[in-house]
């Protein structure tokens, strides 16, 4: 282990473990269930389901993203790791208010 990813707080680990965990769990709740995540959404509507998939994979992929920056304990991933984060965030509010 390096000087550098001595520095780096335990507690920053613990939450960037629990985004991993919290997306890759609704992934899979996506996928396997996704009435257990879309109460109001006609899931037999053409269309609906490639987005859905659509959006697991996103899930997926920033979970993914975040464990293995977790696990390398690598300050540069977790940091970009963040910022897409917080990119992803900003859209889904923008798009939100629309």
């Amino acid at each position: 282990m390096t000087e550098v990813q001595k520095l780096l707080p335990k507690w920053i680990l613990i939450v960037s473990g629990l985004f991993a965990l919290m997306e890759l769990m609704v992934s899979g709740a996506l996928c396997f269930s996704p009435q257990s995540v879309l109460d109001t959404v006609d899931l037999n509507a053409k269309g609906v389901d490639y987005v859905i998939y659509m959006w697991a994979a996103r899930q997926f992929a920033l979970g993914f993203i975040f464990a293995f920056a977790t696990l390398k304990k690598s300050i540069p991933m977790l940091t970009i790791a963040y910022i897409f984060f917080l990119v992803m965030f900003f859209g889904d509010f923008i798009i939100g208010i629309l």
